[in-house]
């Protein structure tokens, strides 16, 4: 597997990033797609929503996340989105407007802290791997954003779900192993392999895990170790295969070049959302 020159990442970590630089260079961000696709959706849901910052802390780290909320609405579910290893953007921010227009709170949540904004692909790549290699300060993170959702009015702390991209999407999976609050946790194109394996018993939420089927960057290995994880504990485990589908192939951009690790597929994004759409809807009931 082509490494990139990504000095410094672990074996895991490379096997996650080894082959892709995220949108900062293979998959150019393209912001006009992303706005125009968050507003189609919103309208489409006759939906007004009120979005904007918010800061918590993770002891003295100062992070900033972003909440879009349902207008009209005094209390909803809450859905905290992880950023892929990028970090918080308008890309995450505008996934919480999305899921603001299907009627819940959008929570995009700051695992790297206030003003960490990786530039490029190797900035990225070791600011992911700060968190691949340290499980403690990862799980403090997600604490944090979990005690964060307290200073959102309209939240219904005790209907919680966590989904996330690529990094997050890892985030997401390590959330709902370690037993936190949540009734469904979603990857997306996210990596599946873990230290902390899922216990009988420990794990509160659903799982659905939203993976395409020609990712390199993910080992089938990986696929068959997760299903069989979640099967020995227990867990209520749904897994969606795109054929043809790369890594990170919710994320708006060109047409992937012969041989990419990574690249955007229209069809793949849109029947991944729509799942999303109906596994929120059966965990929140609404």
């Amino acid at each position: 597997m082509q490494e990139c020159g990504l000095v410094g990442l672990d074996r895991r970590a490379r096997g996650v990033f080894g082959t892709i630089l995220g949108r900062h260079s293979r998959i150019p961000h393209n912001p006009e797609t992303m706005t125009s696709m968050v507003l189609l959706g919103v309208l489409a849901m006759g939906t007004s929503i009120v979005a904007g910052p918010l800061e918590y802390r993770d002891g003295s780290t100062v992070l900033e996340g972003f909440v879009a909320k349902p207008s009209g609405f005094n209390k909803a579910p809450v859905v905290l989105i992880v950023h892929d290893w990028n970090g918080i953007d308008d890309y995450e921010e505008g996934r919480a407007k999305q899921v603001a227009g299907l009627g819940y709170i959008g929570f995009a949540v700051d695992v790297y802290g206030k003003g960490v904004r990786p530039k490029n692909a190797q900035e990225s790549a070791a600011e992911a791997q700060k968190y691949y290699q340290n499980h403690d300060l990862l799980l403090s993170r997600v604490r944090a954003a979990l005690r964060a959702v307290s200073q959102i009015p309209e939240a219904q702390r005790d209907r919680l779900a966590m989904m996330g991209y690529c990094f997050g999407g890892m985030v997401a999976l390590e959330a709902a192993r370690s037993g936190a609050p949540l009734l469904g946790a979603v990857s997306f194109h996210g990596s599946l392999a873990t230290k902390h394996p899922a216990q009988k018993g420990k794990v509160r939420a659903k799982i659905l895990v939203l993976h395409g089927g020609a990712d390199p960057l993910v080992p089938r290995a990986d696929v068959e170790n997760l299903k069989k994880e979640m099967a020995e504990a227990g867990v209520a485990l749904k897994f969606v295969e795109y054929p043809g589908a790369l890594h990170a192939f919710t994320v708006p951009g060109p047409k992937p070049a012969p041989g990419a690790a990574a690249g955007y597929d229209p069809a793949a994004d849109k029947a991944s959302w729509k799942e999303l759409v109906a596994f929120l809807k059966s965990i929140f009931g609404r």
